[in-house]
């Protein structure tokens, strides 16, 4: 509650004057020929763009695009490469006092979504999307439709999002009392070093399963403890950014694409963001680079 909703609430607010004001089908059209490069239309940019709030509800938003190998594509790119509000709000705050560092990041970022993308839309079956849209025009926002979007998206967002964020803290209570978080992050240990990153940044990555948010506030406490140089840093945010999606993520993509899909894509996930970070590792430690 302390965490995630003011984010959230801040960006459901922001979101609402952008979709009030009819932005949002020009930014379709403006993205649709770079989105189609991907196997996406210039649709799908709303469910993306709401990733960027909560990758659990814009999961759930998929739904409208139109066909099955879009919905899969999206699914993928939400998991993978679009950071939550609240896990992209700590990585910023970390990352700001080293404006190389965040800049890489970005840009790593963005070239893992473009891709992945280019190579799903080659290698999913399905028709290519078709994009047709009319353009509203465009307003002053009125304040009274603002509220109620916010305020409905918001109340949306407790039903449907926070059980699953609950289940999650459950889980982690229950990996603690029954000791598995403690073999989790022993079994990590040698990745970790693998990245070139202290063993102590294991427990990032177990907690960052269970809540995304939870994770990229280990960064900040391994930053504040000095346990992590730049470089370690960056390294650490990218590959934490395309690890496998949160509990609640991961329980809404098995209920909007089956098992089938859901275990393929986390299974891609893992190893994939694992070769990133080592690879960005290995070409910063080639450069000399300190950060």
């Amino acid at each position: 509650m302390a965490i995630v909703l003011p984010i959230v609430g801040t960006f459901f607010l922001a979101f609402s004057i952008m979709e009030d004001s009819g932005y949002f089908p020009r930014l379709a059209l403006l993205v649709d020929r770079v989105f189609k490069r991907i196997g996406l239309n210039g649709r799908a940019a709303i469910p993306l763009v709401l990733g960027l709030g909560c990758d659990t509800m814009a999961t759930m938003v998929t739904r409208t695009l139109e066909t099955r190998r879009e919905r899969v594509l999206a699914t993928l790119l939400l998991a993978l490469a679009i950071p939550c509000s609240a896990q992209l709000g700590v990585i910023l705050a970390v990352l700001s006092s080293r404006p190389l560092a965040l800049l890489i990041w970005a840009a790593v970022i963005l070239a893992v979504l473009l891709a992945v993308g280019a190579l799903g839309a080659r290698l999913l079956p399905g028709e290519r999307p078709v994009f047709y849209m009319e353009l509203p025009p465009l307003r002053l926002p009125k304040l009274g439709n603002v509220l109620v979007k916010t305020y409905a998206r918001m109340q949306w967002y407790l039903l449907e999002v926070l059980p699953f964020f609950l289940l999650a803290s459950v889980a982690i209570w229950l990996g603690q009392v029954t000791g598995l978080f403690p073999l989790l992050i022993r079994a990590l240990r040698p990745v970790m070093g693998w990245l070139g990153l202290p063993g102590e940044a294991a427990v990032v990555f177990v907690f960052g399963f269970f809540r995304r948010d939870y994770g990229a506030a280990g960064l900040y406490d391994l930053e504040r403890a000095g346990l992590m140089s730049g470089r370690q840093l960056l390294v650490a945010a990218v590959t934490l950014t395309l690890f496998i999606p949160c509990v609640a993520q991961f329980a809404v993509m098995l209920k909007e694409r089956g098992w089938k899909a859901s275990l393929g894509i986390a299974a891609f996930i893992l190893p994939f963001s694992f070769l990133v970070g080592f690879l960005l590792n290995r070409l910063l430690a080639a450069l000399g680079a300190s950060l």
